[in-house]
């Protein structure tokens, strides 16, 4: 799970696992494997970023069991 901020300001938690895409259009659009669309105030590389870290985090819990 990964918090990223709506355009209103308001924080929320979305699971990284149902991202299909994240583009700049010109506001950072990330689009689910269902075709919801959610608009947030991070950018396109932060939303990879956390996404990545949140991957990683994953993988080291499975490693450690």
């Amino acid at each position: 799970m990964i918090t990223v901020t709506r355009l209103n300001g308001k924080p929320f938690v979305l699971n990284a696992e149902l991202i299909r895409t994240v583009e700049s259009l010109p506001d950072t659009t990330i689009t689910l494997i269902n075709g919801d669309r959610m608009i947030v105030r991070e950018t396109m590389d932060e939303v990879v970023e956390k996404a990545v870290h949140y991957g990683r985090s994953l993988r080291r819990l499975v490693e450690l069991s």
